[in-house]
Protein backbone atom coordinates (compact mmCIF):
# COMPACT_ATOMS: atom_id res chain seq x y z
CA UNK A 1 0.00 0.00 0.00
CA UNK A 2 1.48 3.70 -0.72
CA UNK A 3 1.90 5.92 2.10
CA UNK A 4 -0.47 8.01 1.03
CA UNK A 5 -3.38 5.46 0.64
CA UNK A 6 -2.12 4.02 4.46
CA UNK A 7 -2.35 7.53 5.79
CA UNK A 8 -6.06 7.63 4.13
CA UNK A 9 -7.16 4.51 5.15
CA UNK A 10 -5.53 4.82 9.33
CA UNK A 11 -8.09 8.25 8.95
CA UNK A 12 -10.52 6.87 7.91
CA UNK A 13 -10.40 4.31 10.70
CA UNK A 14 -9.84 6.32 13.23
CA UNK A 15 -12.75 8.05 13.14
CA UNK A 16 -11.69 11.33 10.25
CA UNK A 17 -10.38 14.40 10.99
CA UNK A 18 -12.64 15.46 12.76
CA UNK A 19 -12.04 12.64 15.35
CA UNK A 20 -8.30 13.71 15.61
CA UNK A 21 -7.25 16.45 17.99
CA UNK A 22 -3.31 16.27 16.78
CA UNK A 23 -0.95 14.24 15.54
CA UNK A 24 2.87 13.54 16.09
CA UNK A 25 5.42 10.30 15.60
CA UNK A 26 8.17 8.76 17.40
CA UNK A 27 10.85 6.57 15.73
CA UNK A 28 8.49 3.80 15.05
CA UNK A 29 4.64 5.18 15.95
CA UNK A 30 2.61 7.63 14.81
CA UNK A 31 0.76 8.98 17.55
CA UNK A 32 -3.16 10.27 17.93
CA UNK A 33 -4.95 12.05 20.13
CA UNK A 34 -8.40 11.09 19.76
CA UNK A 35 -11.55 12.94 20.99
CA UNK A 36 -13.84 9.86 20.99
CA UNK A 37 -12.36 6.86 21.30
CA UNK A 38 -15.59 4.98 20.43
CA UNK A 39 -15.37 6.01 16.64
CA UNK A 40 -12.26 4.01 15.79
CA UNK A 41 -12.34 1.05 14.91
CA UNK A 42 -9.69 -0.70 16.02
CA UNK A 43 -9.83 -4.33 14.41
CA UNK A 44 -9.84 -2.56 11.01
CA UNK A 45 -7.35 -0.55 12.39
CA UNK A 46 -4.90 -3.68 13.35
CA UNK A 47 -5.75 -5.58 10.22
CA UNK A 48 -4.68 -2.76 7.70
CA UNK A 49 -1.79 -3.61 5.42
CA UNK A 50 0.93 -1.66 6.59
CA UNK A 51 0.38 -1.33 10.22
CA UNK A 52 2.30 -3.50 12.19
CA UNK A 53 0.67 -2.97 15.84
CA UNK A 54 -1.73 -0.98 17.85
CA UNK A 55 -1.06 0.35 21.32
CA UNK A 56 -3.62 2.39 23.42
CA UNK A 57 -2.47 4.78 25.78
CA UNK A 58 -3.10 8.42 26.44
CA UNK A 59 -2.80 8.79 22.77
CA UNK A 60 -3.60 5.96 20.01
CA UNK A 61 0.18 4.90 18.86
CA UNK A 62 0.08 3.26 15.76
CA UNK A 63 3.09 1.02 14.58
CA UNK A 64 4.58 1.64 11.50
CA UNK A 65 7.70 1.64 11.22
CA UNK A 66 11.12 3.50 11.21
CA UNK A 67 11.22 6.20 8.26
CA UNK A 68 8.16 4.98 7.12
CA UNK A 69 6.05 6.71 9.87
CA UNK A 70 7.68 10.13 9.62
CA UNK A 71 6.20 9.70 5.60
CA UNK A 72 3.06 8.89 7.19
CA UNK A 73 2.89 11.85 9.59
CA UNK A 74 3.51 14.58 7.26
CA UNK A 75 1.11 13.65 4.74
CA UNK A 76 -1.09 13.38 8.07
CA UNK A 77 -0.71 17.10 8.85
CA UNK A 78 0.76 18.44 5.48
CA UNK A 79 -1.66 17.30 3.00
CA UNK A 80 -4.81 15.64 5.07
CA UNK A 81 -4.65 18.85 7.52
CA UNK A 82 -4.19 16.85 11.03
CA UNK A 83 -3.20 19.36 13.53
CA UNK A 84 0.29 19.08 14.47
CA UNK A 85 0.89 18.19 18.07
CA UNK A 86 1.18 20.76 20.31
CA UNK A 87 -1.56 22.84 18.48
CA UNK A 88 -4.27 21.23 20.24
CA UNK A 89 -6.37 23.52 22.19
CA UNK A 90 -5.90 24.91 25.80
CA UNK A 91 -9.16 23.17 26.83
CA UNK A 92 -7.27 19.77 25.35
CA UNK A 93 -4.70 19.83 27.00
CA UNK A 94 -6.06 20.82 30.42
CA UNK A 95 -8.09 17.52 29.81
CA UNK A 96 -4.78 15.26 29.11
CA UNK A 97 -3.58 17.00 32.16
CA UNK A 98 -6.40 15.90 34.43
CA UNK A 99 -6.07 12.30 32.54
CA UNK A 100 -2.77 12.38 33.46
CA UNK A 101 -3.05 12.91 37.22
CA UNK A 102 -5.72 9.51 37.24
CA UNK A 103 -1.85 7.57 36.62
CA UNK A 104 -0.28 5.59 39.52
CA UNK A 105 3.00 8.26 40.52
CA UNK A 106 4.87 5.26 38.96
CA UNK A 107 3.54 5.00 35.86
CA UNK A 108 3.25 9.29 35.67
CA UNK A 109 6.96 9.54 36.71
CA UNK A 110 7.86 7.18 33.45
CA UNK A 111 5.43 9.03 31.27
CA UNK A 112 7.30 12.19 32.40
CA UNK A 113 10.71 11.01 32.25
CA UNK A 114 9.89 9.17 28.29
CA UNK A 115 8.70 12.62 27.44
CA UNK A 116 11.59 14.22 28.19
CA UNK A 117 13.72 11.97 26.40
CA UNK A 118 11.79 10.26 23.49
CA UNK A 119 12.30 14.06 21.16
CA UNK A 120 15.95 13.37 21.86
CA UNK A 121 16.55 9.82 20.80
CA UNK A 122 17.86 10.78 16.88
CA UNK A 123 19.93 12.91 18.39
CA UNK A 124 21.31 10.58 20.97
CA UNK A 125 21.89 7.90 18.33
CA UNK A 126 23.64 10.13 15.80
CA UNK A 127 26.25 11.12 18.84
CA UNK A 128 26.43 7.75 19.67
CA UNK A 129 27.68 6.51 15.93
CA UNK A 130 29.51 9.62 15.66
CA UNK A 131 31.16 8.84 18.71
CA UNK A 132 31.78 5.12 18.08
CA UNK A 133 32.90 5.76 14.89
CA UNK A 134 35.39 8.20 15.95
CA UNK A 135 36.85 5.81 18.45
CA UNK A 136 36.95 3.13 15.88
CA UNK A 137 39.07 5.38 13.45
CA UNK A 138 41.22 5.78 16.32
CA UNK A 139 41.91 2.60 17.09
CA UNK A 140 42.46 1.26 13.23
CA UNK A 141 43.90 4.36 11.50
CA UNK A 142 45.49 6.41 14.29
CA UNK A 143 48.21 6.42 16.91
CA UNK A 144 48.30 8.23 19.76
CA UNK A 145 51.00 10.87 18.60
CA UNK A 146 49.36 11.82 15.60
CA UNK A 147 47.96 14.61 14.76
CA UNK A 148 47.84 15.89 11.09
CA UNK A 149 46.34 14.03 7.94
CA UNK A 150 43.02 13.24 6.83
CA UNK A 151 42.12 10.33 8.92
CA UNK A 152 42.36 12.56 12.19
CA UNK A 153 40.74 15.55 10.62
CA UNK A 154 38.24 12.81 10.22
CA UNK A 155 38.07 10.81 13.55
CA UNK A 156 38.28 15.13 14.80
CA UNK A 157 35.13 16.06 13.23
CA UNK A 158 33.95 12.88 14.39
CA UNK A 159 34.21 13.56 17.69
CA UNK A 160 32.96 17.58 17.29
CA UNK A 161 29.76 15.81 16.41
CA UNK A 162 29.41 13.46 19.00
CA UNK A 163 30.48 15.61 21.44
CA UNK A 164 28.50 18.75 20.42
CA UNK A 165 25.18 16.89 21.60
CA UNK A 166 26.90 14.04 24.30
CA UNK A 167 28.94 16.80 25.94
CA UNK A 168 25.82 19.17 26.76
CA UNK A 169 23.26 16.73 27.31
CA UNK A 170 22.25 17.96 30.49
CA UNK A 171 21.31 21.51 28.38
CA UNK A 172 19.18 19.71 26.35
CA UNK A 173 17.69 17.59 29.11
CA UNK A 174 16.97 21.04 30.90
CA UNK A 175 15.21 21.98 27.99
CA UNK A 176 13.04 19.17 27.51
CA UNK A 177 12.16 19.16 30.90
CA UNK A 178 11.19 22.21 31.64
CA UNK A 179 8.45 22.15 28.14
CA UNK A 180 7.70 18.75 30.35
CA UNK A 181 7.05 20.74 33.95
CA UNK A 182 5.62 24.27 31.94
CA UNK A 183 8.42 25.95 32.73
CA UNK A 184 10.76 28.57 30.47
CA UNK A 185 12.71 26.28 28.37
CA UNK A 186 15.40 28.56 28.22
CA UNK A 187 15.65 28.51 31.73
CA UNK A 188 15.66 24.65 31.82
CA UNK A 189 18.32 24.48 29.92
CA UNK A 190 20.12 27.07 31.95
CA UNK A 191 19.91 24.51 34.83
CA UNK A 192 21.35 22.01 32.99
CA UNK A 193 24.53 24.31 32.13
CA UNK A 194 24.74 24.67 35.46
CA UNK A 195 25.55 21.10 36.36
CA UNK A 196 28.43 21.20 34.09
CA UNK A 197 29.73 24.72 33.85
CA UNK A 198 33.50 25.14 34.85
CA UNK A 199 32.75 27.97 37.93
CA UNK A 200 30.89 24.94 40.00
CA UNK A 201 34.62 23.79 40.43
CA UNK A 202 35.42 26.95 42.41
CA UNK A 203 32.27 27.48 44.07
CA UNK A 204 32.78 24.10 45.60
CA UNK A 205 36.55 24.78 46.75
CA UNK A 206 35.06 28.02 48.14
CA UNK A 207 32.79 25.84 50.09
CA UNK A 208 35.30 23.03 50.89
CA UNK A 209 33.19 20.73 49.23
CA UNK A 210 35.51 19.99 46.28
CA UNK A 211 38.14 16.86 46.42
CA UNK A 212 40.94 18.32 44.46
CA UNK A 213 42.80 14.13 44.99
CA UNK A 214 39.83 12.34 44.13
CA UNK A 215 37.45 14.84 42.01
CA UNK A 216 34.66 12.74 41.48
CA UNK A 217 34.55 11.98 45.12
CA UNK A 218 33.73 15.16 45.78
CA UNK A 219 30.33 16.57 47.20
CA UNK A 220 29.80 18.81 44.37
CA UNK A 221 31.35 18.91 41.62
CA UNK A 222 30.64 19.37 37.69
CA UNK A 223 27.86 16.71 36.63
CA UNK A 224 27.36 15.59 39.97
CA UNK A 225 23.53 14.06 40.62
CA UNK A 226 24.15 13.39 36.69
CA UNK A 227 20.60 13.70 34.84
CA UNK A 228 18.48 12.52 37.59
CA UNK A 229 19.71 15.93 39.48
CA UNK A 230 19.07 17.80 36.75
CA UNK A 231 15.50 17.04 36.01
CA UNK A 232 15.26 17.55 40.02
CA UNK A 233 16.28 20.99 39.63
CA UNK A 234 14.22 21.87 36.46
CA UNK A 235 11.17 20.53 38.28
CA UNK A 236 11.55 22.87 41.45
CA UNK A 237 12.63 25.70 38.78
CA UNK A 238 9.35 25.54 37.27
CA UNK A 239 7.05 25.50 40.51
CA UNK A 240 8.88 28.75 41.68
CA UNK A 241 8.64 30.18 37.86
CA UNK A 242 5.22 30.22 38.37
CA UNK A 243 5.01 31.17 42.07
CA UNK A 244 6.66 34.24 41.47
CA UNK A 245 4.94 34.97 38.41
CA UNK A 246 1.63 35.22 40.02
CA UNK A 247 3.46 38.08 42.24
CA UNK A 248 5.05 40.31 39.67
CA UNK A 249 3.67 42.84 38.36
CA UNK A 250 3.52 42.46 34.70
CA UNK A 251 5.52 45.43 33.77
CA UNK A 252 8.23 43.88 35.49
CA UNK A 253 7.72 39.93 34.68
CA UNK A 254 10.61 39.50 32.20
CA UNK A 255 12.93 41.24 34.41
CA UNK A 256 12.10 40.18 37.61
CA UNK A 257 10.45 36.64 37.61
CA UNK A 258 13.42 35.27 35.39
CA UNK A 259 16.19 36.58 37.97
CA UNK A 260 14.76 35.64 41.17
CA UNK A 261 13.26 31.97 39.34
CA UNK A 262 17.43 31.44 39.13
CA UNK A 263 19.00 32.95 41.85
CA UNK A 264 16.76 30.83 44.10
CA UNK A 265 16.75 27.35 41.96
CA UNK A 266 19.81 27.62 41.11
CA UNK A 267 20.89 28.15 44.80
CA UNK A 268 18.58 25.25 45.88
CA UNK A 269 19.53 22.97 42.72
CA UNK A 270 23.56 23.61 43.41
CA UNK A 271 23.68 23.24 47.05
CA UNK A 272 21.30 21.04 48.03
CA UNK A 273 19.48 19.05 44.71
CA UNK A 274 23.04 18.08 42.73
CA UNK A 275 24.86 16.55 46.33
CA UNK A 276 22.15 14.66 47.04
CA UNK A 277 21.12 13.27 44.02
CA UNK A 278 24.98 12.41 43.51
CA UNK A 279 24.87 10.50 46.67
CA UNK A 280 22.21 8.91 45.17
CA UNK A 281 23.42 8.45 41.37
CA UNK A 282 26.70 6.86 43.41
CA UNK A 283 25.13 4.20 45.45
CA UNK A 284 23.36 3.33 41.99
CA UNK A 285 26.58 2.88 40.51
CA UNK A 286 27.71 1.20 43.30
CA UNK A 287 24.88 -1.46 43.62
CA UNK A 288 24.81 -2.02 39.61
CA UNK A 289 28.54 -2.96 39.90
CA UNK A 290 27.35 -5.39 42.16
CA UNK A 291 25.73 -6.94 39.34
CA UNK A 292 27.18 -5.52 36.06
CA UNK A 293 31.24 -5.52 36.87
CA UNK A 294 30.69 -8.46 39.50
CA UNK A 295 34.69 -10.70 39.81
CA UNK A 296 32.34 -13.67 40.11
CA UNK A 297 31.67 -15.30 36.59
CA UNK A 298 28.52 -17.12 37.69
CA UNK A 299 27.02 -14.05 38.94
CA UNK A 300 27.96 -11.86 35.73
CA UNK A 301 26.44 -14.86 33.59
CA UNK A 302 23.26 -14.68 35.60
CA UNK A 303 22.85 -11.01 35.95
CA UNK A 304 22.99 -10.65 32.55
CA UNK A 305 20.88 -13.56 31.12
CA UNK A 306 18.01 -11.99 33.74
CA UNK A 307 18.52 -8.41 32.39
CA UNK A 308 18.47 -9.20 28.59
CA UNK A 309 15.69 -11.57 29.43
CA UNK A 310 13.57 -8.93 31.09
CA UNK A 311 14.10 -6.01 28.84
CA UNK A 312 11.53 -6.81 26.32
CA UNK A 313 8.63 -6.39 28.86
CA UNK A 314 10.27 -3.29 30.16
CA UNK A 315 9.95 -2.28 26.22
CA UNK A 316 6.60 -3.29 26.34
CA UNK A 317 5.69 -1.02 29.27
CA UNK A 318 7.96 1.58 27.92
CA UNK A 319 10.01 1.54 31.07
CA UNK A 320 12.85 1.07 28.89
CA UNK A 321 12.94 5.19 28.64
CA UNK A 322 13.55 5.25 32.35
CA UNK A 323 17.31 3.19 31.70
CA UNK A 324 18.49 6.48 30.30
CA UNK A 325 19.34 8.51 33.21
CA UNK A 326 21.30 5.64 34.46
CA UNK A 327 23.49 5.37 31.53
CA UNK A 328 24.07 8.79 31.74
CA UNK A 329 25.30 8.32 35.21
CA UNK A 330 27.25 5.90 34.12
CA UNK A 331 29.15 7.17 31.38
CA UNK A 332 29.88 10.60 33.95
CA UNK A 333 31.45 8.27 36.47
CA UNK A 334 33.15 4.94 34.63
CA UNK A 335 33.56 6.62 31.26
CA UNK A 336 31.42 3.89 29.72
CA UNK A 337 28.02 2.54 29.92
CA UNK A 338 27.97 -1.20 30.39
CA UNK A 339 23.84 -1.55 31.29
CA UNK A 340 23.69 -0.82 27.86
CA UNK A 341 25.29 -3.91 25.44
CA UNK A 342 23.50 -6.24 28.01
CA UNK A 343 20.09 -4.52 27.71
CA UNK A 344 20.98 -4.58 23.38
CA UNK A 345 20.85 -8.06 23.39
CA UNK A 346 16.76 -8.45 23.76
CA UNK A 347 16.57 -6.96 20.29
CA UNK A 348 18.62 -9.69 18.09
CA UNK A 349 16.92 -12.45 20.83
CA UNK A 350 13.29 -11.19 18.75
CA UNK A 351 15.42 -11.31 15.78
CA UNK A 352 16.34 -14.57 16.00
CA UNK A 353 12.65 -15.66 17.09
CA UNK A 354 11.36 -13.93 13.84
CA UNK A 355 13.35 -15.48 11.62
CA UNK A 356 11.91 -19.31 13.26
CA UNK A 357 8.98 -17.91 12.54
CA UNK A 358 9.20 -16.90 9.20
CA UNK A 359 10.26 -20.36 7.77
CA UNK A 360 7.05 -22.09 9.88
CA UNK A 361 4.67 -19.42 8.43
CA UNK A 362 6.22 -19.58 5.24
CA UNK A 363 5.66 -23.87 5.75
CA UNK A 364 2.31 -22.99 6.75
CA UNK A 365 1.48 -20.72 3.99
CA UNK A 366 0.76 -17.70 6.03
CA UNK A 367 1.83 -15.09 3.51
CA UNK A 368 0.81 -12.18 5.82
CA UNK A 369 2.62 -13.17 8.58
CA UNK A 370 5.96 -13.61 6.47
CA UNK A 371 5.33 -10.19 5.07
CA UNK A 372 5.19 -8.67 8.20
CA UNK A 373 8.14 -9.99 9.10
CA UNK A 374 9.88 -9.48 5.99
CA UNK A 375 9.24 -6.18 6.24
CA UNK A 376 10.54 -5.59 10.04
CA UNK A 377 13.17 -7.71 10.26
CA UNK A 378 15.80 -5.23 8.73
CA UNK A 379 14.83 -2.56 11.24
CA UNK A 380 15.18 -5.18 14.00
CA UNK A 381 18.87 -6.08 12.72
CA UNK A 382 19.30 -2.40 12.84
CA UNK A 383 18.02 -2.45 16.67
CA UNK A 384 14.05 -0.75 16.10
CA UNK A 385 12.80 -3.80 17.31
CA UNK A 386 8.95 -2.48 18.02
CA UNK A 387 7.51 -3.39 14.33
CA UNK A 388 8.83 -7.04 15.33
CA UNK A 389 7.12 -6.90 18.96
CA UNK A 390 4.13 -5.29 17.99
CA UNK A 391 3.70 -6.73 14.19
CA UNK A 392 5.15 -10.48 14.77
CA UNK A 393 6.05 -11.92 18.71
CA UNK A 394 3.86 -10.14 21.25
CA UNK A 395 0.36 -10.79 18.76
CA UNK A 396 1.38 -14.23 18.79
CA UNK A 397 2.59 -14.42 22.33
CA UNK A 398 5.05 -17.51 22.99
CA UNK A 399 7.58 -16.01 20.34
CA UNK A 400 7.40 -13.00 22.75
CA UNK A 401 8.88 -15.40 25.95
CA UNK A 402 10.78 -17.44 23.40
CA UNK A 403 12.74 -14.16 22.22
CA UNK A 404 13.16 -13.13 25.62
CA UNK A 405 14.89 -16.05 26.75
CA UNK A 406 17.38 -16.07 23.47
CA UNK A 407 18.10 -12.31 24.40
CA UNK A 408 19.22 -13.90 27.47
CA UNK A 409 21.86 -15.94 26.38
CA UNK A 410 23.35 -13.00 24.36
CA UNK A 411 23.25 -11.06 27.80
CA UNK A 412 25.25 -13.50 29.79
CA UNK A 413 28.01 -13.32 27.08
CA UNK A 414 28.32 -10.07 26.84
CA UNK A 415 28.45 -9.52 30.51
CA UNK A 416 31.23 -11.65 30.71
CA UNK A 417 33.01 -10.54 28.18
CA UNK A 418 32.95 -7.28 30.31
CA UNK A 419 31.64 -5.37 27.21
CA UNK A 420 31.36 -1.79 27.75
CA UNK A 421 29.76 1.25 25.55
CA UNK A 422 30.93 4.66 25.14
CA UNK A 423 27.55 6.37 24.32
CA UNK A 424 23.69 4.30 24.02
CA UNK A 425 21.45 4.05 20.76
CA UNK A 426 20.57 1.60 18.21
CA UNK A 427 20.69 -1.93 19.20
CA UNK A 428 21.56 -3.84 16.70
CA UNK A 429 24.40 -4.60 14.16
CA UNK A 430 24.59 -0.54 14.26
CA UNK A 431 25.65 -0.26 17.68
CA UNK A 432 28.33 -1.93 17.30
CA UNK A 433 30.93 1.07 16.85
CA UNK A 434 29.73 2.23 19.97
CA UNK A 435 31.74 -0.31 22.11
CA UNK A 436 34.74 1.29 23.90
CA UNK A 437 37.60 -1.09 22.19
CA UNK A 438 37.99 -2.99 18.90
CA UNK A 439 37.84 -6.01 21.39
CA UNK A 440 34.76 -5.18 23.32
CA UNK A 441 33.06 -4.36 19.69
CA UNK A 442 34.19 -8.08 18.58
CA UNK A 443 32.15 -9.39 21.70
CA UNK A 444 29.77 -7.34 21.62
CA UNK A 445 29.17 -8.76 17.79
CA UNK A 446 29.71 -12.54 19.27
CA UNK A 447 26.74 -11.89 21.79
CA UNK A 448 24.40 -10.52 18.92
CA UNK A 449 24.95 -13.89 16.61
CA UNK A 450 24.37 -15.68 20.29
CA UNK A 451 21.15 -14.54 21.18
CA UNK A 452 19.97 -14.42 16.91
CA UNK A 453 20.70 -18.36 17.05
CA UNK A 454 19.47 -18.88 20.56
CA UNK A 455 16.21 -16.79 19.95
CA UNK A 456 15.81 -19.04 16.52
CA UNK A 457 16.28 -22.35 18.13
CA UNK A 458 14.45 -21.77 21.27
CA UNK A 459 11.57 -20.36 19.33
CA UNK A 460 11.70 -23.12 16.81
CA UNK A 461 11.43 -26.09 19.18
CA UNK A 462 8.47 -24.20 21.34
CA UNK A 463 6.26 -23.28 18.08
CA UNK A 464 4.04 -25.02 16.51
CA UNK A 465 3.18 -25.11 13.04
CA UNK A 466 -1.03 -25.06 14.36
CA UNK A 467 0.61 -21.38 16.26
CA UNK A 468 1.18 -19.46 12.86
CA UNK A 469 -1.64 -21.09 10.71
CA UNK A 470 -3.25 -18.07 9.20
CA UNK A 471 -6.80 -17.29 11.06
Amino acid sequence: MENLDLAKVILDVTGGKENISSAQHCMTRLRLKIKDESKVDQEALKNTDGVLGVVQSDTLQIVIGPGRVKKIYDIFVDDLGVARGGEASWEENKDAMKAGQKQSPFKAALKTISNIFIPMIPAIIAAGLFNGFASLIGQFFLDAETTTGFWYILKTLFSLIGTGFLGYFAIYTGINAAREFRGTEALGGMIGAMSIATPLIALSTTLGLYNADQPLESILTTGKGGIIGVIIGVWIMSKIERAIRKVVPDVLDLIVTPFLTLLISGAIFVLGIMPIAGFLSDWLVVALNVLINSPNPIVSVISGFVLAAVFLPMVLLGLHHGLIPIYAIQLETLGGVTLFPVLAMAGAGQVGAAIAIYFKAKKAGNTSLTKIITGALPAGFLGVGEPLIYGVTLPLGKPFITAGLGAGFGGAYVMLMKVMAVAWGPSGLVAIPLMKTSAMMLHFFIGLVIAYVAGFIITSVIMKPKDVVQN
